[in-house]
């Protein structure tokens, strides 16, 4: 397996339109190394969601050439390529296919034709990484919304999937679930294993990435770290989105020359501002 740096997805010229419509995507070329985590962000519309689709196949390929794990998405590639990428969608409803979750974490490897000794262990080690063991004989309906996209991640993750695409997954999901989430991106990330793609408004979630691309009305516009898109006033405008309070309040303070670094949370912003409140 390649190591760290390697593509995992590239795209070359890529544009795509639905009937005699403006094209949704126009023109798009990127490099996405293997075991890097990316926030797609971009006003409703913008073309994210159909971006997504066109890396796994969920949609006819129109210009351009999009390579994944070193493999061009081709008729002949289809199935390989699925196989690579797993995708969390915006509501967990809409992947739930058996009457229980453990069933519902079986479907998708009984698709990959393992024999029932690897299906348990899997079940087994992802219910337990997801912290959902004791959901695996309830019915999806009798879960709450965040249990609900646990599941669906584990039924995901447990297929082994090298790149992992979290379409707003994040979107429908109260405060307390939504750090929960950004919690499992984060080991996700740490442990190296996924290259992690994730669709997204929430400012908390762009923080935590190693980068972020921006498009608008189809087009990729920026390619930043979160730390320079937060500082980027016209971007963030066009893209519908609201710096972390922690990233805002620092910006004030450089106004009024107090000079403290950027933290990448409100913890890391209270640390720096302490000693400042202990000087006499």
């Amino acid at each position: 397996m390649p190591g760290p740096g390697y593509p995992a997805i590239e795209l070359v010229g890529v544009s795509y339109g639905y009937g005699k419509d403006l094209p949704v995507i126009d023109d798009i070329s990127l490099s996405i190394p293997q075991g890097q985590w990316v926030t797609l962000v971009g006003a409703n519309g913008c073309g994210k969601s159909t971006l997504v689709k066109l890396m796994n196949a969920l949609l006819s390929k129109g210009e351009g050439s999009i390579m994944v794990k070193g493999k061009e998405l081709q008729s002949d590639t289809i199935g390989d390529i699925r196989k690579a990428i797993g995708m969390v969608f915006q509501n967990p409803d809409n992947q739930f296919i058996g009457a229980t979750v453990e069933e519902d974490i079986v479907f998708g490897l009984e698709g990959q034709c393992l024999s029932i000794e690897v299906m348990e262990e899997r079940v087994n080690s992802y219910a337990e990484k997801l912290g959902i063991t004791e959901l695996l004989d309830k019915h999806p309906s009798e879960l709450s919304g965040g249990q609900k996209q646990r599941v669906a991640i584990a039924s995901i993750l447990s297929m082994e999937p090298e790149i992992v695409i979290f379409d707003e997954a994040s979107s429908m999901l109260d405060e307390r679930t939504r750090n929960d989430l950004l919690n499992i991106l984060s080991d996700m990330h740490k442990s190296g294993r996924y290259t992690i793609i994730s669709i997204t408004h929430d400012a908390q979630e762009i923080a935590a990435s190693e980068r972020v691309l921006v498009l608008h009305e189809g087009k990729l516009i920026a390619d930043r770290t979160p730390t320079d898109l937060f500082q980027d006033e016209k971007i963030l405008e066009m893209s519908h989105l609201i710096a972390p309070f922690a990233f805002q309040l620092t910006t004030a303070l450089h106004r009024y020359g107090v000079d403290i670094s950027i933290p990448n949370c409100e913890k890391e912003l209270t640390e720096a501002l302490w000693p400042l409140h202990s000087i006499k």
